[in-house]
């Protein structure tokens, strides 16, 4: 395993930063957080058209620029660290995952060069009303009639679902799991945005009344491939969760060394000390945990189910500690609605939860040792 980023790599890191630091900056943030769609729809034409981003980690042979897993968790730590408000994670990664995974190569070559060029908007429907992101949770209905598979049922906590232009649906036929590609507006199709805690990254309930679908790969042999889009998913959540780790450290760091009490800066109180070293470590600990997922997914090592789960659980609680940390350290103004700690906070919560809670992941790990 190879512990250190290439030049390329850092290059590709410092570009992205770069880019994000203009066009997702806190007044962005919160301007995307009141707008219904919840991203703009330029800096998404930017991030395809001049950086390449959506189609990053895709085959060129379907519209991608080739480049690995790695260089995707690159980006997505930079845009954990600048909060973006976007579909990269649900497009990009979701629903790339998924249908690369299904094996399809007909529905490669039809549905990712739209998502690579960001003119297509997808997202991955998996979860229904128990929340849960497995094979026993999925409920929602699949028959073939008169020649065409159809849909019904409901799913909940859509990422971006409201919005997305294309629809990859996991349902339940008479051979098992399947997996669907539905039309955003397909006849029966109903999409409702949810309320949310954290209002940078979107929700959506989508209302299945026999919808008509497209069958992907092979009827009821889907749940192979949907696990393992969504372990790199798992492992993609982890590495951006470092990011927003790291940016509630510096904020915190920065506000300690130039906040005064009493006389003194308040970075130089033992107990605001402890706090930051603290976060320092939780920080510093997640990096390396998702970093070594990272090198798991792209290596296709065999214990990749147990590496996404660990990385997810360990890197949900240390952004939340640093996020905690971030508002204690602030003191009065970090609860405020004007101050940025809340946002991250709020991110950190909901990304705890999103793709499985840590408790449900160190199940997954407690059945893989046996337990």
């Amino acid at each position: 395993m190879d512990f250190a980023f290439s030049d390329e790599q850092e290059e590709l890191r410092d570009t992205v930063r770069s880019f994000l630091g203009r066009r997702s900056t806190p007044a962005d943030v919160r301007r995307l957080m009141a707008d219904a769609r919840g991203y703009d729809e330029e800096t998404w034409r930017l991030m395809a058209g001049q950086l390449g981003l959506q189609g990053l980690a895709l085959p060129e042979e379907y519209g991608g620029s080739g480049f690995g897993l790695v260089e995707l968790g690159v980006v997505m730590e930079e845009m954990g660290r600048a909060l973006l408000c976007g579909p990269f994670l649900s497009s990009a990664v979701l629903a790339a995952q998924a249908v690369l995974a299904s094996a399809d190569r007909q529905a490669c070559k039809d549905l990712l060069p739209g998502i690579a060029s960001g003119e297509t908007v997808a997202t991955l429907a998996v979860t229904e009303q128990s929340g849960h992101w497995t094979a026993d949770g999925i409920a929602l209905s699949a028959e073939h009639t008169a020649g065409e598979w159809r849909l019904t049922g409901r799913k909940y906590y859509v990422p971006d679902g409201h919005v997305a232009d294309l629809v990859l649906v996991a349902a339940r036929t008479a051979q098992g799991v399947s997996l669907f590609a539905v039309d955003a507006n397909a006849p029966g199709l109903t999409r409702e945005a949810l309320p949310t805690l954290d209002l940078t990254r979107k929700q959506a309930m989508l209302d299945f009344q026999v919808v008509p679908a497209r069958l992907l790969g092979a009827d009821g042999a889907a749940w192979p491939a949907l696990r393992r889009a969504l372990d790199i998913a798992v492992i993609a959540l982890a590495v951006e969760q470092v990011g927003g780790a790291f940016a509630a450290l510096d904020m915190a760091v920065d506000y300690a060394k130039t906040r005064v009490q009493f006389g003194r800066v308040i970075g130089s109180f033992q107990a605001v000390k402890h706090q930051c070293a603290d976060m320092l470590v939780a920080a510093e600990s997640a990096r390396a945990t998702a970093h070594h997922a990272l090198w798991a997914a792209a290596t296709d090592a065999p214990d990749l189910r147990v590496v996404a789960s660990g990385a997810k659980a360990y890197c949900s609680e240390a952004f939340t500690r640093c996020a905690e940390a971030n508002v204690q350290i602030h003191g009065g103004i970090g609860f405020t609605w004007e101050h940025s700690a809340h946002l991250y906070l709020k991110r950190a919560k909901s990304a705890e939860i999103f793709l499985g809670a840590p408790r449900e992941h160190r199940e997954l790990l407690a059945q893989a040792a046996g337990f």
